[in-house]
């Protein structure tokens, strides 16, 4: 079909509520509304409704419903759904199974093993969308590894029988053929089961693809109609990611063609053939209704509103980046637009992973429905949501105070521009007086709460409070997705749409130091809009495993460019000629042994056959550069994928440029007179007389002074005072005058103001986090994020600490106080102190934590502190990645160091590096240095910028208000959290009057006693927890330095408390704790370590857990393997070329009161993800056997336990491991009458020389050497069941997004880049 651009065009955004129509009719004025999703009173359909309308309107007639529409005269339809959302989020897909490889049936319900929310007892992850998993006989494996110091290819191994290339080049050694036979009948059988579609992943299918072609051969010949192989929707490495996503294909994309179905029925037979009908994809790109898939539509909506606000927000004239501000009744999407779209390739929408192309939208869980709280002396917004029913207390149906509530309080809603649609009848008008009188009973509240600390709050105070935070929610994300790419965020303008953009906007840019607002004629129906303007677009990836260099230039020349054709082709072949195309080419690339890939573009300037100089190498050398702050050019740059993406236009709509029309010559003041429609709107300040103008009645060109309100049909944009807007014929601009020095008093403490210092000051803690991550260069920093940031007050206690490794909650505190005391009266501005010591405040060696002071101005005196605290993966000692299973003595471990000043006035001590990390590890017998001392460095120094960063932030801070208030608040928001631990620990005391003291035990492998006794004071809420009882300091390497108990005992009140608190030292001031000194969980300074904080942590974390009678044990250990090759020899002395490798493996979660344990997931201490074994076997020598559930493990009750797992590794190349395990003894316990989980146990598999294995326990604890064909075998405890078997066994809700208060937290439809920073955070040991 030939594009055509004499026809109507219509775009519509079905959404959850709203459906949005854009009509563009030649001759005529544009034709927009909004109707209902969902009104079967009035139709059966909201998108064939809208068209009907359009039709109607030019056809001067109306159309009867229900007859099929005749489309004559339409050129396109385009559509954005939520029709593939609906069905992942609701879990009313199709019927499907999926098909994997033999010992992974339970690879997608254990994913990477980590918890969604660090926090809570009862893990929750979403059910799966598959109701069957076929195991498939037949295994491949790549020959050759990443880590291998020879760099061979074993590609003269080749025999095109059992050994043979793959797509990648990589030699590829089939284990298992295909049983054809066996996999025919598995097909059959599910057709007869009544399956719908299925999902074929099998491992290293990207690479090697016979298996999986056949397969999906087999499945059509069964008479399957849809059938998702994943190397044709996903040729990219990981078998996770691949699996989720192909099994979300087969799930959604039946369900999807059927509504396709559905919906062409409403037209005349054939209407296809002559308008385009085409959907938008999460990529921002459009496609036909025939190619249209369920992987591709889950971003559908979001992605026409970056499509719009870029097409009509950027603009070259100006070329300032743009953020997108949407925010909607129940979350606000962020995104950013600087002359191209910034797209991700890994998400997860309603808990699954989804990795394809899609542009980076992120959602925040703050609109305007989101509920209001005055918790713990503290202003709360959200997560919560009042959805659409009940809706906010102005809806008059019982609801809650919300956002829009304080927006109607304040006067920045008009109730007369509401058409009377609200109460149980839906025909009252908004309920203003409601939502006064529940605002008059809060702030009551309130006031009797902070009577005697500070003068009493007005209804207005209280709701301007609520905005205040609510801004700063929404403005956090906007901060970190810029910031954390290396921009600035004062340097962009922000774009402002969806329904409730116009009433936040201008407070939201102050907050940033954003100085424009621009928002489109078309901002509330911009994602219709966006559809309107985008292109046509066809993606063609391939896999790859080749460094680019002088020598492979011409090889990726060729590659794209054959991608590119087959791309162009395939727009062609829809109608779209040469002229309209548009190629763009990327490369995947990283640097040899990292993670960290970056889509690099090819870039105009790069020369035609892509030289170094001026090509993609350079580029990527650039953007690594801002992106990470470091390059090394001694690695090679490894291309992982080969992309192109083609994008045509079947039409053009043109788009004015509010850069031109800001330029026009001629601008004039609105008028204000008497007959101006004014009303009261409440500003920082009070009360002000507000004019309102309806945008439709200002001329271009007009300038409208703030404070005022603009209106239309489908918002209301609110101007501040000090900003104007200037009236364009598209658009409308808001210029900002940025606020001077904000007057916060710092004589008594304001709620409202604790709220959002303690934000901040938690945003700062996460920046440091970022600056951190970006600058270092080991993998365990910059990719595993094993690191933790925080600031602290002048005292050295807690302020802000970012919740990121669980153990290290709380204990760096100590590290501060001990150096405080230390260096009393000696430090200057510019030094910082290193520590890693368990007798200065540290947890392990490896833990290195670097502590910056700040001075006042007068030099004096120590203002603040903040500190980053890293886990450096090699630091010296006998064994490489220095935790050795069988130390005895600290010495051992590596380098140790109480107080060091590793920066005196500025200057780095380089001496001190070699003395501390060489010198000393070195000189003790048995022991070598660090082995990665350029790592150790590096990292020392990101350590110092992320100091740096939090205390330029801290001092920017001091910017905004004055360095008193801020300071003031620095130790006030401990109050918050204090407030809290005591509200638990009396209502706990009540609970168990009678009872008290709480008494726990538990038992080490070894048969160490942990005893606790916690006696609580239910007057004023504190408690003692004494741990007298414990045992001895062990001969082994299991000891836990005093720091760790404090952050078990942290991390059990947090989870108890059971909503977000600020973690900082007012959590701790409650609480004393009582530990004898010289035993396991105090040892003496020469005690071995480096285990107490993978697994006495965790027995810790039970001990507490079950004196509070919480739940179930979890499985209580981290279950740690680690194994390698190289290093220093020790006879010879010799450095060896080598590799090591580390990693948790999951087990089974405790069951709770409604609650069964969760199988196979990190608990408590520890939310490391796991390698994926596609990644796993291509980095290590070694055959992943198999990874999956154990069942029966969990044990057994009124709710079960979950049960552990099972990992077996076959070694193709000879290794020593280390295994470092607990709960191989003493089980799981049962609590209330529940039955305890199975002990975990280890097994080493000897292999024999006719093939067969030899299997041996090897206990919880061993070094072994590893022959070629050896395996290990680690089975992991369960969980510990809740309740007697005599109660009956229950089934629990499932109901993974209600809030413990009944409200909904809404599931973000779009988790960009900064959720995946942050599930990556969360999932760090």
């Amino acid at each position: 079909m030939q594009p055509s651009n004499s026809g109507i065009k219509i775009a519509i955004d079905r959404g959850g509520t709203f459906t949005d129509v854009l009509g563009i009719i030649p001759g005529q004025e544009d034709l927009y509304f909004k109707l209902l999703s969902v009104d079967p009173s009035n139709y059966p359909d909201a998108t064939i409704e809208g068209i009907r309308r359009v039709l109607s309107h030019v056809r001067g007639r109306e159309l009867p419903r229900g007859e099929p529409l005749d489309t004559t005269g339409i050129d396109a339809i385009r559509m954005g759904t939520t029709v593939a959302t609906n069905a992942l989020l609701e879990r009313k897909g199709s019927k499907c199974a999926l098909l994997i490889t033999k010992g992974y049936g339970d690879l997608m319900h254990i994913g990477d093993q980590s918890r969604p929310r660090l926090f809570d007892l009862d893990v929750r992850k979403p059910e799966q969308l598959y109701q069957k998993v076929i195991e498939v006989d037949e295994r491949v494996t790549l020959e050759s590894y990443a880590e291998d110091p020879l760099e061979q290819t074993f590609i003269e191994r080749v025999n095109g029988a059992d050994v043979k290339q793959g797509v990648t080049g990589e030699v590829v050694r089939i284990l298992q053929p295909l049983d054809e036979a066996a996999v025919t009948a598995q097909l059959q059988e599910l057709y007869k089961e009544g399956f719908e579609s299925v999902a074929v992943c099998l491992i290293h299918g990207y690479n090697f693809q016979d298996h999986e072609k056949r397969v999906g051969e087999i499945a059509k010949e069964v008479g399957f109609k849809h059938v998702s192989l994943s190397h044709a929707l996903l040729p990219i490495i990981k078998l996770v990611h691949r699996g989720n996503s192909t099994m979300a294909d087969a799930y959604l994309t039946p369900t999807v063609h059927r509504y396709i179905e559905g919906f062409l029925k409403g037209f005349q037979a054939n209407s296809d053939e002559h308008t385009r009908i085409e959907f938008m994809q999460s990529d921002g790109g459009l496609v036909s209704h025939r190619k249209f898939s369920g992987l591709r539509a889950i971003l559908s909506g979001p992605a026409g509103g970056v499509v719009g606000f870029a097409r009509t927000c950027y603009d070259k004239g100006d070329p300032k980046p743009v953020i997108g501000f949407d925010m909607g009744g129940t979350s606000t999407d962020v995104s950013r637009f600087g002359g191209a779209y910034e797209h991700i390739t890994n998400s997860v929408t309603a808990g699954v992973n989804i990795s394809c192309p899609q542009l980076d939208v992120n959602t925040v869980a703050a609109g305007g429905g989101s509920i209001l709280f005055f918790r713990n002396g503290l202003f709360v917004v959200g997560p919560e949501s009042a959805s659409a029913h009940p809706g906010p207390a102005c809806y008059r149906k019982g609801g809650p105070l919300t956002v829009t509530d304080a927006n109607l309080l304040l006067g920045r809603l008009l109730p007369e521009n509401f058409p009377k649609i609200f109460g149980p009848n839906e025909d009252e008008p908004l309920g203003v007086d409601i939502t006064r009188k529940k605002f008059n009973e809060l702030t009551q509240t309130i006031n009797d709460e902070i009577r005697g600390t500070r003068p009493e709050m007005t209804a207005e105070e209280v709701a301007m409070g609520f905005l205040q935070v609510a801004n700063i929610n929404m403005a956090k994300p906007i901060r970190a997705l810029t910031e954390a790419r290396g921009f600035d965020t004062t340097a962009h303008n922000l774009a402002s749409f969806g329904g409730a953009g116009g009433q936040h906007a201008c407070d939201i840019a102050q907050s940033l130091g954003i100085s424009r607002v621009i928002i489109h004629k078309y901002s509330s129906i911009l994602s219709a809009y966006g559809m309107a303007l985008a292109d046509v677009v066809e993606e063609k990836q391939e896999p790859c495993s080749k460094a680019y260099e002088s020598s492979t230039e011409a090889f990726f020349d060729e590659r794209l460019d054959r991608l590119a054709k087959e791309a162009t082709d395939a727009l062609k072949a829809q109608g779209i000629s040469d002229d309209r195309i548009e190629i763009e080419k990327f490369l995947n690339m990283r640097y040899q042994g990292s993670d960290s890939q970056l889509m690099i573009p090819a870039s105009s300037a790069s020369s035609s056959n892509g030289s170094s100089e001026t090509g993609f190498l350079a580029d990527f050398t650039r953007i690594h550069m801002r992106e990470f702050s470091f390059i090394n050019p001694e690695r090679k740059v490894i291309v992982d994928d080969v992309r192109v993406r083609a994008s045509g236009s079947s039409y053009r709509v043109e788009e004015r440029s509010y850069h031109e029309d800001m330029q026009a010559p001629e601008v004039k003041t609105v008028e204000v007179n008497a007959d101006t429609k004014k009303r009261e709107v409440y500003f920082e300040g009070g009360w002000q007389s507000t004019p309102v103008f309806l945008l439709d009645d200002l001329q271009p060109g007009t300038i409208v002074p703030g404070p005022a309100m603009v209106i239309d049909k489908t918002q209301t944009i609110v101007v501040v005072p000090s900003a104007k807007a200037t009236i364009l014929a598209r658009h409308v601009v808001i210029d900002l005058v940025l606020n001077s020095k904000k007057d916060v008093s710092d004589q008594q403490v304001d709620p409202i103001q604790l709220a959002i210092f303690g934000n901040r000051f938690m945003s700062i803690a996460e920046d440091m986090g970022r600056t951190l991550q970006k600058i270092s260069i080991s993998t365990n920093v910059k990719e595993r994020l094993d690191f933790s940031c925080a600031l602290f007050d002048g005292d050295g206690a807690l302020t802000a600490n970012a919740p990121h490794v669980p153990v290290h909650l709380g204990s760096m505190s100590r590290a501060v106080k001990t150096a405080m005391k230390h260096w009393e009266g000696q430090l200057k501005p510019g030094d910082v102190i290193a520590t890693n010591h368990p007798i200065a405040g540290g947890t392990h060696l490896p833990d290195i934590t670097l502590i910056s002071p700040v001075f006042d101005p007068s030099l004096q005196h120590i203002d603040f502190f903040v500190a980053a605290r890293a886990h450096h993966a090699e630091i010296g000692g006998i064994a490489p990645g220095s935790m050795p299973s069988d130390s005895t003595e600290l010495y051992q471990e590596g380098v140790a160091f109480e107080q060091w000043r590793i920066i005196s006035e500025g200057k780095f001590d380089d001496e001190g590096v070699k003395h501390h990390f060489l010198d000393v590890p070195g000189s003790y017998p048995g022991c070598s240095p660090s082995r990665r001392i350029h790592d150790n460095i590096a990292d020392l120094k990101a350590q110092v910028a992320a100091n740096q960063k939090g205390i330029n932030l801290i001092k920017g801070l001091f910017e905004e208000y004055d360095r008193s208030t801020v300071l003031f608040y620095m130790r006030a928001v401990k109050s918050t959290a204090e407030a809290a631990v005591r509200d638990l620990l009396k209502k706990t005391a009540e609970k168990y009057k009678g009872q008290l003291p709480l008494t726990a035990t538990d038992y080490m492998d070894d048969g160490s006693p942990i005893k606790l006794s916690i006696d609580i004071n239910g007057e004023d809420g504190t408690a003692v927890f004494d741990f007298t009882g414990t045992g001895l300091e062990a001969y082994n390497c299991l000891n836990a330095p005093i720091a760790i108990s404090h952050s078990a005992i942290l991390y059990c009140l947090r989870c108890l408390i059971g909503s977000d608190i600020p973690l900082n030292e007012g959590c701790m001031n409650p609480v004393k704790v009582i530990i004898p000194e010289g035993t396991l969980l105090n040892p003496s300074g020469d005690a071995a370590v480096c285990a107490g904080n993978g697994c006495t942590s965790q027995r810790v974390t039970d001990v507490v857990l079950k004196a509070f009678r919480a739940c179930g044990a979890s499985h209580g250990c981290m279950n740690i393997l680690s194994f390698g090759a190289g290093g220093f020899d020790k006879e010879t002395g010799k450095f060896i070329p080598g590799f090591g490798y580390g990693e948790t493996i999951a087990g089974g979660c405790g069951a709770g009161p409604g609650w069964h344990g969760f199988s196979g997931s990190q608990v408590h201490m520890t939310n490391t993800k796991i390698t994926d074994p596609e990644i796993f076997e291509k980095r290590y020598p070694i055959v992943l056997r198999q990874f999956c559930l154990r069942p029966g493990s969990g044990g057994k009750g009124r709710w079960n336990g979950g049960d552990g797992v099972v990992r077996e590794i076959e070694f193709t190349s000879p290794v020593h491991a280390s295994v470092l395990c607990q709960r191989r003894v003493y089980r799981p316990y049962g609590m209330a009458g529940g039955g305890d989980g199975e002990p975990g146990v280890n097994f080493l598999g000897r292999k024999r020389e006719d093939g067969t294995m030899r299997w041996i326990n090897v206990g919880g604890t061993k070094e072994v050497d590893l022959r070629v064909g050896d395996r290990i075998k680690i089975c992991t405890p369960g969980g510990g069941a809740y309740g007697s078997l005599e109660d009956g066994a229950e089934e629990p809700v499932q109901n993974g997004h209600e809030a413990k208060n009944g409200y909904t937290v809404p599931i973000p439809r779009a988790n960009g880049s900064l959720s995946e920073y942050e599930r990556t955070q969360q999932a760090s040991n």
